[in-house]
């Protein structure tokens, strides 16, 4: 798909070409085969609590219920066989490992009633941009904002693979990029009256475990991609408990951290894309190719439907509105940035990601960190950071003004990007609130 070809990905993708290749000494081990498990689910995942819908009774139309699940959240068909539709009601399906289980039912309320929104006991903490006041001042008055700075810094930028450096060059590390982001990003929200908070303060992981904590996971993942008869090297082990230490479990504790504790209503995930720059992060390969695009949460293919986690965040979004209020947010963000950039939009060729309206730099896409947080994500990923432009403006920082860098006068690239997503949210908050 061209996004982030340099990056390790998932057991059931990656290990394959592994097996056999642990450092030397290491033996290879046979995966046991553990007991029949009660759910299916995501890595990492807590079993569903399916009586968090029950504050959602009555609160969303049958043919809104359906429309969202049909052209936004799914790849169109991925719910049939775990979600019966009835002209009242859904009846769906807690879990995927027993066919006999029982089925949750969510109430529709009567077609033609507006959605009535469930705010508190129990139900979403964020508020939409109608309940919003507004002021021509300060359009971002009051709205609370959380930035999250995608991946890690300094020491664990090398486990997770993104990170490059060129000759004696400033190492270009996507964690810290993101995070020097936030911070100038904030002080633009705050200058338009945004509380804002930033989800990580520093290059540190929120998550608490080590990932030698996740060994025992990492088998059982290793188990799910190879088959339990596979033989297995302590390698392997080690880079998998790595993988879900910092793909997984670190965006499962900012999860809980946006929705537990700083409650906001809506959240800005920050990144920076890249393409294909080899085997050797000392020798990296640019690329010709520089381009935008924002995500929002959705097609979800049959696969990822039937995780019984997935299926409980993707409806929990569902029915708290989230969905259109999201795509509003993204949708100006996306405008803003292209116009600040100048950047062509990205496109993709799989099927893991589709477009929900004109917007050629907006799509969804199924993500960890875009569906387990409860209220509307912005998902960013603008610049490609081993183009050769994007690369001269990273190493010239941050500054006030213009300066002639790459051959061209133009703003700090970090300006350049807080500017756009805080004038995309400044419109599309306005536009929310008629």
């Amino acid at each position: 798909m061209g996004r982030r070809g340099f990056l390790r990905v998932g057991a059931a993708g990656a290990v394959g070409g592994m097996v056999g290749c642990g450092r030397p000494g290491s033996v290879p081990q046979a995966v046991p085969a553990g007991p029949p498990r009660a759910w299916h689910l995501s890595e990492l995942a807590p079993p569903p609590e399916w009586s968090r819908l029950d504050v959602w009774q009555e609160k969303i139309s049958g043919s809104a219920f359906r429309r969202l699940l049909e052209q936004v959240l799914t790849d169109g068909t991925a719910f049939w066989s775990t979600v019966e539709l009835q002209e009242d009601r859904a009846l769906i399906r807690t879990t995927t490992a027993e066919v006999g289980a029982p089925r949750y039912v969510l109430r529709f309320a009567a077609e033609g009633t507006e959605p009535v929104s469930a705010v508190g006991e129990g139900g979403r903490y964020w508020r939409g941009a109608a309940a919003m006041g507004s002021s021509r001042e300060r359009p971002l008055e009051g709205v609370r904002i959380a930035l999250d700075a995608g991946h890690l810094g300094g020491r664990w930028a090398q486990m997770e693979a993104r990170w490059y450096r060129v000759g004696s060059g400033a190492a270009v590390m996507e964690g810290e990029l993101t995070l020097q982001t936030a911070r100038v990003l904030r002080a633009v929200l705050e200058e338009q009256g945004a509380e804002v908070s930033l989800v990580r303060e520093g290059a540190e992981p929120l998550a608490e475990e080590a990932p030698e904590a996740l060994r025992g996971a990492a088998r059982e993942s290793l188990a799910a991609a190879l088959g339990v008869a596979a033989e297995i090297s302590e390698e392997q082990v080690r880079r998998e408990a790595e993988r879900l230490f910092y793909r997984t479990s670190e965006i499962r504790a900012r999860g809980r951290r946006v929705n537990e504790v700083l409650r906001p209503d809506l959240v800005v995930c920050l990144h920076f894309n890249a393409e294909d720059w080899g085997g050797d992060a000392a020798q990296p390969v640019f690329s010709a190719r520089n381009h935008l695009h924002v995500l929002a949460h959705g097609c979800l293919s049959a696969a990822e439907f039937a995780l019984d986690d997935q299926r409980l965040d993707t409806l929990l979004r569902l029915v708290q509105g989230i969905p259109e209020e999201e795509i509003r947010l993204c949708d100006g963000v996306a405008r803003q940035l292209a116009r600040a950039t100048g950047l062509p939009a990205f496109r993709y060729a799989g099927k893991n990601a589709r477009r929900v309206n004109e917007n050629p730099f907006l799509w969804a896409r199924n993500l960890l960190a875009n569906r387990v947080y409860q209220c509307p994500v912005v998902f960013t990923e603008p610049y490609v950071m081993n183009h050769a432009e994007v690369y001269a403006r990273l190493q010239a920082g941050d500054y006030v003004g213009e300066r002639e860098v790459a051959g061209r006068r133009c703003r700090s690239l970090f300006r350049e990007y807080a500017q756009g997503v805080a004038d995309g949210l400044a419109e599309a908050l306005a536009a929310g609130r008629g």
